[in-house]
């Protein structure tokens, strides 16, 4: 890994199996899972976008709210005016 960093997936390792973290990080030797660890990141980038994606459109429908409640306001003043 060559950094200082300790990050918190290396947390959940270490306190799993102590001496599986040891080698990875120590000794660098690399897991036997190696293609489910790639599986999983994928999966977690993919809910990643996917709640991105929910707080746009959480953010669009909101916009549209206030749109209606501004054009329904001004239709209401429109017809008290005449």
């Amino acid at each position: 890994m060559g950094d200082d960093v300790i990050r918190a997936s290396e947390i959940g390792q270490y306190a799993y199996c102590a001496r599986a973290w040891w080698l990875a990080r120590v000794k660098g030797l690399p897991s036997a899972n190696a293609a489910d660890m790639r599986a999983g990141t994928e999966q977690h980038q993919e809910h990643g976008r996917a709640v991105e994606r929910l707080y746009f459109l959480r953010r669009l429908a909101a916009a549209f709210i206030f749109l209606g409640v501004l054009l329904l306001l001004a239709w209401l003043v429109m017809g008290l005016v005449r």
